[in-house]
C-alpha cells in the first residue's frame, strides 16, 4: 500500500443554500479541492461521492457522474456511496484506497447534501431511512430517541449531569463562532439551553444539530506527486471502516457503540499510535450526549468521564484533547452526506496551522463519523507531513 496524500481541500459553507442545486454545490467544494492542489483533474482516476437522500429530498441520483461532468473529468469510474450519515467518510475511505493499491494516482472524495427545503415531516422520515424500518421503524422511534435513551442510560450508570451534558453544547455552539463555514455559532449558557423546547426527555432543542446543506471535498494522491502539488500536503496515516448493528435491539449496550470501538482500534493500529497521541478529534456529535459517548468509545476519555471531561474544560481547545474545535456537527451543522468529509477538511487546516480555531502544535488528528443506529463507522487517523 502506497502512502496517500490530501492535496487538496474545497467546502461550501454549512446551513442553507436554497437556491442552488445539490450537484452545484458538490462541484464548487470539488472544484475548489482540485484547483488548491494544482495536479490536473486530467489525472484524477476515480471519483467517490458519499450521500444519503438525495432521492427523496431532492429527486436526484447519479450524483456522481453529474458532479464529474460537471468538473470536466475524463471517462472515470464514478461513485456514489451511501452509509447514512457516515456516508461521506465512506467516500474518503474508497478514494483512500484506490490510491493506496495503486489504482490510480489521484482520487476524489465528494460529500454532498441538501435539506433544508424540505419540511420536517419529510426530512424526519428521509432521515429515518438510516434505521431498520421492519423491526424499530414500525415501533415509532427516531434518532433523538434513541439518544435519549442513551442519555438516561449512561446518566444513570455513570452520574451524568444535565451540567455535563450542556457543556459540550457550549463549547461546540462556542468554537462554531470562530468558524466562517458553521451554521449556528452561539455563546449559550447551561440556563439557556435548559429553556430550549423540549424534542425527546432529556433532549433538548440546543442538543440536537440542524439541518443542513452543504458539500465537501478533498482530493487525494500518491505520496510520489508530492513534487507536483500546489498546496500543503497532509498524509492520511490509517483509515478504518467497521459494520455494527443495523437494529436498536442488536446494541447490548446503549452507552457505547461497537462500530466506533472497532474501528478506533482499528485505525491505531494501522496508523501504529495510540489514542495518547492524538493532538485533536472531529467526532460524530449527532446529539450533544453522542459527543461524550464517542470519547469515551474512541479511547481519547476513560469510560464514564466524558462528561466531567467536558464540564471541567478538558475537551475544549487548550485542554487535554480538543474535541470538535470546528464547532462539529451541534454548530456546524449537519449535510448528512458532506458531513464525514466536512471533518477531514477541518482537520486538515489545522494540521496546516491554518484553522481559524487553531489547536497549538497540533501533528495528529482523528475523524469519526458514524451511521445510523452504529451500522457504519468510519475512523481517520492524519498527520502533519513534517511531524
Amino acid at each position: 500500500m502506497r502512502q496517500v496524500l490530501i492535496a487538496g481541500i474545497g467546502s461550501t459553507p454549512f446551513g442553507r443554500h436554497s437556491e442552488i442545486a445539490i450537484q452545484s454545490l458538490a462541484i464548487r467544494a470539488a472544484d475548489a479541492a482540485i484547483r488548491e492542489s494544482g495536479i490536473d483533474r486530467k489525472q484524477v482516476g476515480a471519483l467517490y461521492l458519499g450521500n444519503f437522500v438525495s432521492g427523496p429530498l431532492t429527486g436526484q441520483e447519479v450524483l456522481a457522474g453529474l458532479v464529474a461532468d460537471g468538473l470536466g473529468l475524463g471517462q472515470i469510474p464514478c461513485t456514489k456511496v451511501e452509509g447514512a450519515c457516515a456516508s461521506g467518510g465512506i467516500a474518503f475511505r474508497h478514494a483512500y484506497l484506490a490510491v493506496a493499491s495503486g489504482m490510480c494516482d489521484a482520487a476524489l472524495a465528494v460529500g454532498v447534501e441538501k435539506m433544508t427545503h424540505a419540511d420536517t415531516a419529510t426530512t424526519t422520515a428521509a432521515l429515518n431511512c438510516a434505521m431498520d424500518n421492519r423491526s424499530d421503524g414500525i415501533s415509532g422511534l427516531t434518532f433523538p430517541g434513541l439518544f435519549g435513551l442513551a442519555w438516561q442510560i449512561h446518566a444513570e450508570r455513570y452520574g451524568t449531569s444535565r451540567d455535563q451534558v450542556s457543556a459540550v453544547v457550549s463549547k461546540n455552539k462556542a468554537n462554531g463562532l470562530l468558524n466562517p463555514l458553521a451554521q449556528m455559532g452561539a455563546n449559550v449558557g447551561a440556563d439557556q439551553i435548559l429553556q430550549s423546547p423540549l424534542i425527546c426527555d432529556p433532549l433538548r432543542l440546543y442538543d440536537c444539530c440542524p439541518t443542513s446543506d452543504g458539500a465537501a471535498a478533498l482530493l487525494l494522491v500518491a505520496a510520489d506527486k508530492r513534487a507536483e502539488l500546489a498546496s500543503s500536503p497532509v498524509a492520511v496515516m490509517a483509515s478504518a471502516q467497521t459494520r455494527g448493528s443495523a437494529r436498536i435491539a442488536g446494541h447490548p449496550d446503549l452507552c457505547t457503540f461497537d462500530a466506533t470501538v472497532m474501528a478506533a482500534q482499528a485505525a491505531y493500529a494501522q496508523a501504529g499510535i495510540s489514542a495518547k497521541d492524538v493532538d485533536f478529534v472531529e467526532l460524530h456529535d449527532c446529539f450533544s450526549i453522542a459527543e461524550i459517548i464517542d470519547t469515551e468509545d474512541l479511547g481519547i476519555v476513560p469510560r464514564g468521564h466524558g462528561g466531567g471531561y467536558a464540564l471541567e474544560g478538558r475537551t475544549r481547545v487548550g485542554g487535554d484533547i480538543p474535541v470538535n474545535p470546528s464547532g462539529g456537527l451541534l454548530s456546524k451543522g449537519h449535510p448528512v452526506g458532506a458531513t464525514g468529509l466536512g471533518q477531514i477538511y477541518e482537520s486538515v487546516l489545522q494540521l496546516r496551522g491554518q484553522h481559524p480555531n487553531q489547536v497549538r502544535d497540533a501533528a495528529i488528528g482523528l475523524t469519526h463519523n458514524l451511521g445510523g443506529t452504529g451500522v457504519a463507522c468510519t475512523v481517520n487517523i492524519l498527520k502533519r507531513i513534517d511531524a
